[in-house]
């Protein structure tokens, strides 16, 4: 079978890819352990200038895979969390600049994965948002902070209590992502991003990416402090669930 995370490296330039092309891309806990392992692999190469981020099958992440979440402990969900945290710090601490390629839905997880890449490019057809609430999940406070880093706490509050998802031209406007493609083919958009970057010096760009970050450290570091709470509402999590995997299994 396929590796579901793989890394191409073309030049100084790596793609780092991910999932099946099925069901949305939403990956278990094994995929992403090896989507942070992927990231510390990386960032061991010195001559590495830029990382690209993307899904495979035209799609970008829904998140976790919740059908490993049926039946779960509370503890064991957590733990879930833990390894998905560790994997987005670990492309937050990239030294090099990052892009998230989303083409589809970025939910959940999917979101905090596209949030965690210095700049975000989204397809005209991509939705993105965190509707985390509708399985009684708990939102960790690096999972909020990512988002309030880019569109203030107001707006942050009001996308995870509806848990809406963004329309592309939403998600631009708001200022949550940086980037839209003129068309559903992101290709060249992101070469244009990737060749404007190549006219820098290596050094340069991993200094300013460095800089920005002590920036936001505080508050950055603040996030990854805070005590984590319970992962899931535990009156409803299984129920909700069992709800959302059966209304799946009416659409394989």
């Amino acid at each position: 079978m396929a590796a579901t995370v793989s890394v191409e490296e073309v030049g100084s330039v790596a793609t780092l890819s991910f999932g099946s092309g099925q069901r949305l891309n939403a990956l278990g806990r094994a995929e992403w352990q090896e989507l942070g392992n992927a990231v510390h692999r990386l960032a061991a190469i010195p001559s590495l200038r830029a990382v690209v981020v993307r899904g495979r099958g035209g799609m970008f992440c829904a998140g976790f895979d919740v059908r490993e979440w049926e039946g779960r402990t509370d503890a064991e969900i957590s733990r879930t969390f833990d390894v998905i945290e560790a994997a987005l710090q670990a492309l937050e601490d990239l030294p090099v600049p990052t892009v998230a390629v989303v083409e589809g839905a970025a939910a959940g997880g999917g979101c905090q994965l596209a949030l965690a890449c210095d700049l975000q490019l989204l397809t005209p057809s991509a939705r993105i948002g965190m509707p985390v609430a509708r399985l009684g999940l708990l939102v960790p406070a690096t999972f909020a902070n990512r988002m309030a880093l880019r569109i203030g706490p107001s707006r942050t509050k009001d996308l995870l209590y509806g848990g809406r998802m963004l329309t592309a031209d939403q998600a631009w406007s708001t200022g949550l992502v940086t980037t839209l493609a003129p068309d559903e083919d992101a290709d060249a958009a992101l070469d244009a991003i990737l060749d404007n970057w190549k006219e820098g010096s290596a050094a340069s760009l991993r200094a300013s990416k460095a800089a920005v970050n002590a920036g936001l450290g505080l508050l950055t570091d603040a996030g990854r402090r805070a005590t984590p709470g319970p992962a899931v509402d535990p009156a409803e999590f299984q129920g909700r669930v069992k709800g959302f995997l059966s209304r799946q299994r009416k659409f394989p």
